[in-house]
């Protein structure tokens, strides 16, 4: 029941960042969303990696590479863009 309520937990979470992430891909416009958020934000859920790794936790990292990526992305664009 715990891996599955950790499953359904980073798939609910990972699928918030799809359509900001998808929005900036096709518009390229990133002036509204915050470099200081999604620096820490990304900053955290890298940690929440290494976490997933000391406690061999396959949600946690499953879930926190993915979001990782998509808030990834969004960080560089925002980098790249201003």
């Amino acid at each position: 029941m715990l891996e599955i309520v950790g499953l359904f937990a980073g798939f609910l979470t990972t699928l918030s960042f799809l359509p900001q992430a998808i929005k900036i891909i096709r518009t390229r416009q990133t002036e509204s969303i915050s470099l200081i958020m999604y620096s820490a934000f990304v900053a955290g859920v890298f940690l929440w990696i290494l976490y997933g790794i000391m406690i061999n936790s396959l949600p946690l990292l499953m879930w926190n590479v993915l979001t990782f990526a998509l808030a990834g992305t969004i960080l560089t664009l925002k980098v790249r863009l201003g």
